[in-house]
């Protein structure tokens, strides 16, 4: 790979899906794009890049994408936004709601773990009595990502990465070499695949946003348009999570971080009282 075609590849993932591609990660770029270019029949990752460049298909345009982009994740990963997710947000949320009907987005699920860490959270707090009706959505840019969430198939380690045995047996059961979510767990969650960038801001709107761990790989502009497009979708009173090392002053005046709760906003009063 060439600086010029790795120059070409940013473009391609700033415009497509948003991401800042930086110019350290050009080796692990051309790792990645090692096994794109032999799944698709082709003698080496230039022939590839080549045929791209020459004759720019979207099918293979988004399995370069979606090959470079971060999927990384665990469960109920750095724990305490789940925690406070199941002992705090939901009780408050599902009293104000008629029937307790709580909306929740996992925008930028990748293979799934977050999205089933929030269901849960949602079913352990509704088998101890809670009166609340948990909807999760999960949505990701990667179609393999998703797929494979729907699938809700994960190895030990991933299990193990995040989850006690307790959890693990409670919730999996053993499938072959892989440990698969069990159908109570898979119907509490809609996967669907996704593009924050191409996501109606007037769509559907959720109580709890879980975009975490998405925002700081997002080029500054392409970030700024899609906190706008968070921000429509949350409700007045809703809550977002972010991850731990994503701030959002620079990018949105919407949203106000929450005191003590790492990650956590809230929308902004002064930005309520302009909008009203």
């Amino acid at each position: 790979m060439t600086p010029d075609d790795f120059d070409r590849l940013q473009v391609l993932m700033a415009t497509r899906a948003g991401v800042r591609l930086a110019r350290d990660r050009m080796k692990l770029a051309e790792h990645r794009l090692g096994a794109v270019a032999r799944r698709e029949g082709y003698a080496s990752v230039q022939d590839l890049l080549n045929n791209l460049w020459a004759k720019p298909v979207a099918s293979l345009g988004w399995a370069v994408i979606e090959a470079l982009l971060n999927t990384e994740t665990w469960f109920r990963r750095d724990r305490g936004p789940f925690v406070s997710f199941e002992h705090e947000l939901l009780p408050a949320i599902a009293s104000a709601r008629p029937g307790g009907k709580v909306k929740v987005w996992s925008a930028g699920c990748s293979n799934g773990q977050e999205a089933y860490s929030l269901a849960m959270a949602a079913l352990d707090a509704r088998n101890r009595g809670l009166d609340v009706d948990v909807e999760v959505t999960a949505t990701d840019l990667s179609l393999a990502a998703v797929e494979r969430a729907r699938a809700g198939a994960y190895t030990g380690f991933e299990i193990q990465r995040g989850l006690s045995a307790a959890t693990m047996l409670r919730w999996f059961e053993p499938h072959d070499d892989m440990w698969a979510a069990r159908q109570e767990l898979r119907e509490a969650v809609r996967f669907n695949r996704g593009n924050l960038l191409d996501e109606p801001v007037e769509g559907p709107r959720f109580d709890v946003i879980f975009c975490r761990h998405v925002l700081r790989d997002m080029e500054p502009g392409r970030r700024a348009l899609t906190l706008d497009m968070l921000e429509r979708r949350l409700v007045d009173d809703g809550c977002l999570f972010v991850g731990f090392d994503e701030r959002l002053d620079s990018d949105s005046v919407a949203f106000r971080p929450v005191n003590g709760r790492r990650g956590l906003y809230v929308k902004s009063p002064a930005f309520l009282s302009r909008a009203a």
